[in-house]
């Protein structure tokens, strides 16, 4: 069994994404509006195998950032690297993962998980073994033929995390993946993720409004200003120990320690973004 092959991008040097000074507008919606500048100049990296964390208020660009990493949004202004080369189109060494879920209720647990495979025209059988191993890997090797609606929330994030992993990405893009989930599940799927990152080590940009969440996973949390024109405001190293469980490390000295820093950082953004929803 063998796993899909990476362009050869992938072996080059250089940080694994690196934003230099992007800017993105949206245009009028309407005739007399002006350009909508969602982020202005934002300077940012992801080196290979770092987890990083971005956090910031609501409506900040938190998922604008993101979507430009996947190439779905053009920057206005600067540039965007993958591994050294400048993004052209879509980042076809990133897999993404949305808040909502995004399985076709009409395939089960099973086929969702290979759609990427047969996508890329993989032989019928590498790909149905590749799709067991990985229902397997994410503790579902006994609800691959159930239907979406016949899982639980928790039970649907891990077949789209299949999803998205089986496909060997270089770079996981993740926008709030799990901020739909109940507490407990919430934190079974983040010590899910961190034992599945652990074991390889790629490259992690994941978007939260929840800072507890950011450190318990991250090797780095970056801190947005409140929109509109965010930018990275806020670089935070995050010292503690791996391998982590997400509910012991937030009950440590350490982490509290770094908590009360990275709020003091972003508390008034979030004020002037809380201000701004009423306005």
């Amino acid at each position: 069994m063998s796993l899909p092959k990476q362009p050869k991008e992938a072996a080059a040097s250089g940080a694994a994404l690196d934003f230099r000074a992007v800017t993105v507008r949206f245009p009028p919606r309407q005739k007399g509006d002006k350009a909508f500048t969602a982020v202005r100049e934002a300077t940012l990296t992801v080196g290979a195998g770092e987890f990083v964390s971005v956090v910031g208020p609501t409506g900040c660009g938190k998922s604008t950032l993101l979507n430009v990493a996947a190439g779905l949004h053009r920057p206005a202004g600067g540039e965007i690297k993958i591994f050294g080369h400048v993004l052209q189109g879509l980042n076809r060494q990133a897999g993404y993962m949305f808040q909502a879920d995004a399985l076709l209720p009409w395939k089960t647990a099973f086929e969702n998980v290979i759609l990427g495979l047969q996508f890329r025209g993989m032989a019928e059988q590498e790909a149905a073994d590749l799709g067991n191993y990985w229902l397997m890997k994410v503790g579902l090797g006994h609800a691959g033929d159930r239907y979406p609606h016949q899982l639980s929330g928790g039970m649907r994030k891990r077949v789209a995390l299949a999803q998205t992993l089986i496909v060997d990405p270089k770079i996981l893009l993740m926008d709030e993946p799990f901020s739909a989930l109940d507490i407990q599940t919430r934190q079974l799927m983040e010590n899910e993720l961190l034992a599945l990152w652990q074991a390889d080590r790629k490259s992690v940009l994941f978007i939260t409004h929840d800072l507890e969440e950011a450190i318990s996973l991250s090797d780095r949390v970056v801190v947005l200003s409140a929109g509109p024109e965010t930018r990275p405001i806020g670089d935070f190293q995050i010292g503690l120990p791996r391998p982590r469980d997400v509910a012991e490390v937030r009950l440590t000295p350490a982490f509290l320690e770094l908590h009360e820093r990275i709020w003091h950082a972003m508390r008034e953004e979030v004020l002037k973004g809380y201000a701004q929803t009423l306005s």
